[in-house]
């Protein structure tokens, strides 16, 4: 990928991006005036993808693909939509104000924003609840219930003590009080595709969700809520 101003390819960068994480911070890295990674962000010009994808090509550092990724992850943090006020001006890639945000598209980020947070609040109580269960779960089982064993009576003559008992060495049936666990299937290698149906755990409770983006240890998925997150691909299973 390249521009006037600064070139993303093979012999400017060594390391091909691994996630949207990584294209997200080249692109800051590369045009400063237009993305960042932290502090408040600056709105982007309508159509930026299609000035940034021209410049794609096979020696370029990542994909379109990649770049239509991470452009919008990068639109959809809470950071960006913040962002997004009445006469604030938007940037192209090289930081020139070109067009200023209007009432109805400060209304749709506001909307956005308040539905995102709502979510990951949700989320929150979700795996406190699946906590607690497990917590309450672990409390119920057999161990901690077990009775105290009784001390054998102090006028208990020698000939009595010495009897063998019978069944000694029969096993004891233990009834779990405990919540049955749901088994899961761990996802095979060739599973951990981008659009791939799964479920993933959060706390005891599976939940289901599809993978938006694969990297070397972690996978990004979005739940059916609606909620985008990272977990281990251990945490995986068939859905």
């Amino acid at each position: 990928m390249t521009t006037p101003n600064s070139e993303l390819n093979e012999q400017a960068v060594t390391k091909k991006p691994s996630s949207v994480k990584d294209v997200i911070a080249l692109l800051a890295e590369h045009y400063p005036n237009c993305f960042s990674v932290q502090g408040p962000a600056k709105p982007l010009k309508i159509g930026i993808f299609q000035d940034l994808a021209a410049t794609v090509t096979e020696d370029s550092v990542f994909s379109k693909t990649q770049l239509r990724q991470a452009l919008r992850v990068y639109t959809s943090s809470w950071r960006y939509l913040e962002s997004i006020k009445v006469d604030a001006a938007r940037v192209d890639v090289n930081g020139v104000e070109v067009e200023k945000i209007d009432q109805q598209q400060a209304d749709h980020a506001a909307e956005t924003l308040a539905e995102s947070k709502a979510k990951a609040a949700e989320l929150r109580k979700e795996r406190a609840r699946a906590a607690h269960a497990e917590k309450k779960a672990a409390a119920a089982s057999p161990a901690s219930t077990k009775k105290p064993v009784n001390k054998k009576p102090s006028g208990r003559s020698n000939d009595q003590a010495a009897k063998p008992k019978v069944n000694q060495t029969r096993p004891a049936k233990v009834k779990s009080n405990g919540p049955k666990q749901q088994a899961l299937t761990p996802l095979a290698d060739d599973g951990f595709a981008v659009g791939g149906k799964v479920q993933v755990r959060l706390g005891q409770a599976p939940m289901f969700a599809t993978i938006i983006e694969v990297a070397r240890n972690e996978v990004t998925v979005q739940l059916n809520s609606g909620m985008v997150i990272k977990t281990s691909r251990d945490s995986l299973f068939q859905s």
